[in-house]
């Protein structure tokens, strides 16, 4: 592979809802995007979800980490065996927990594991270098929503908001040609977003989500538990600021006493409200929001969004993206630029001292 040309990157993405692994192919040479091609989603099954979740808020080396990893790099094996023609993959992991500010970052998976099954140079471990410049190690997808909002021809700043267990939004201007200079992106974690309802919803019913929020749709907000929401400290921080998925755990206590339906309407507002809070941290006023994740095919979370925002509200595929293999494609633009030596996040996404390219390099012993 040269440096600099387009390559076919395979990325890769299981977020802190725990669903499943996404996975897809775009050609870029980590600068454009000049083609997407091919997606490929497997769910992960109840037993493998457990063993996730009794694995998070742990550490390399703690109990359930090493089965935690065994079913992330399994699942991820299975299903990228189904790809042909990827040059390499990016490869993001599953986030078991995250404190930039003291222990760091870390992502079950080893991607020399993943390299060997499946012949190809596979990058990795995209987050530590960030931290370990003073950033936050999250965001990641800003560099690729700036490439994509240059893509769709936008010419005033657009946010991309991703709703998956946690919310993130980054700010773009696409008259910056590059997303590392100063001013091309603003992006920080907005707050909780599909956690604690899906965690609710398992909690009290079973179920894995509010599907389509029509539960939310059925209760009553609870305003005063919004109103306390917001006084949580996280949202008086300054960007660049990053979330673990567990940071707002007490959200859960706090619904315990209202009904099943007033609980989830509750928690839904709690998540389009954190959004709305961090309008006010944007450098100038965005043209319209574009949603993707699991949470906008939540009607009664988009409207609530589309209530509180001063702009247009809509799920990328109103610019003709796809929404549910957004972050797998953004991995697979920062595994080419990592390949190319290109940064992957900067002082205005992730509050690193500088400009910073992260992510190893495994490549295969014997190539595909």
């Amino acid at each position: 592979m040269m440096k600099g040309q387009a390559l076919w990157a395979l990325g890769t993405m299981s977020g802190t809802s725990l669903d499943g692994v996404d996975a897809a192919m775009i050609r870029t040479d980590g600068h454009e995007i000049f083609e997407f091609g091919t997606t490929a989603y497997r769910p992960y099954t109840d037993a493998e979800r457990a063993t996730l979740r009794a694995a998070l808020g742990r550490w390399p080396g703690e109990p359930g980490v090493a089965e935690a990893a065994e079913v992330v790099e399994t699942a991820h094996a299975e299903l990228l065996a189904r790809f042909t023609g990827a040059d390499l993959v990016g490869f993001h992991g599953q986030t078991l927990a995250h404190d930039p500010a003291r222990r760091g970052t870390h992502q079950a998976g080893e991607g020399a594991l993943l390299a060997e099954a499946l012949g190809l140079p596979v990058v990795w471990d995209f987050r530590s270098a960030d931290v370990g410049l003073g950033g936050q190690g999250a965001p990641l997808a800003p560099f690729f929503h700036h490439a994509l909002a240059r893509l769709t021809g936008a010419e005033r700043p657009v946010v991309f908001l991703n709703l998956g267990g946690v919310g993130n939004v980054t700010w773009v201007d696409p008259s910056i040609p590059d997303p590392d200079k100063p001013g091309a992106c603003v992006a920080f974690d907005t707050g909780p977003a599909n956690a604690p309802i899906n965690d609710y919803m398992r909690l009290r019913l079973g179920k894995e989500r509010d599907e389509a929020g029509a539960l939310a749709a059925k209760g009553r907000v609870d305003a005063r538990i919004v109103r306390t929401f917001l006084t949580h400290p996280y949202f008086l921080k300054v960007p660049p600021k990053s979330l673990d998925r567990n940071d707002f755990h007490t959200l859960l206590k706090s619904v315990r006493t209202r009904t099943i339906p007033n609980a989830v309407a509750t928690l839904t507002a709690c998540a389009a409200a954190a959004v709305a809070a961090g309008f006010s941290q944007f450098p100038s006023p965005p043209e319209a929001v574009l949603v993707s994740g699991g949470g906008r095919h939540n009607r009664t979370l988009m409207k609530m969004l589309a209530d509180r925002l001063p702009c247009p509200v809509k799920p990328v595929e109103a610019a003709g993206l796809n929404g549910d293999m957004l972050e797998a494609q953004a991995f697979a633009y920062l595994a080419v630029r990592v390949l190319n030596g290109l940064p992957t996040s900067c002082p205005e996404t992730t509050g690193a001292r500088m400009a910073v390219g992260g992510g190893q390099v495994s490549r295969p012993t014997v190539p595909a």
